[in-house]
Parts: C-alpha cells; structure tokens; sequence
C-alpha cells in the first residue's frame, strides 16, 4: 500500500471515531512526532537565529522600507 492510500485510510478511520480519548490520544502523538522545521538547521544556523533574536530584544532592528533601499 503506498503512503496516500494509507493516509485516507488512516484519516477514514480516525473519522469513524466515537472515543474522543482516542482521538486526543492521537492527536497528542501527531503532534509529538511532528518535526519542528527548526530541528533541521544546523547549530551555526540556530546560532545566527538566536543572535538576530537579541539583536531585536535589544531593539536593534531595521524597517522593511529601510532595508529595500539598501539592496541592489
């Protein structure tokens, strides 16, 4: 069976659910493997991430409008 043909049978039958402790189980698994696509940078790039983030903590920030100007 390929991966869509078990994805609608999957969702047919979390549909015909009636246990709703069921579903919040399941809902709670999805959501626990779901990847974070910030799981898949590399440390430099989390690092570049963090330091922009204290940049703008410290109110170090440029306007969209500024920024457009500057580029070519």
């Amino acid at each position: 069976m390929d991966i869509q043909a078990s994805k609608e049978e999957l969702v047919k039958m979390i549909y015909d659910l009636e246990d709703s402790k069921l579903i919040d189980k399941l809902r709670k698994l999805v959501i626990k493997e779901k990847k974070d696509f910030y799981d898949k940078f590399t440390e430099d790039q989390k690092l570049e991430i963090q330091y922009g983030i204290e940049q703008l903590d410290r109110g170090e920030r440029i306007s969209w409008e500024d920024l457009k100007k500057k580029l070519p």
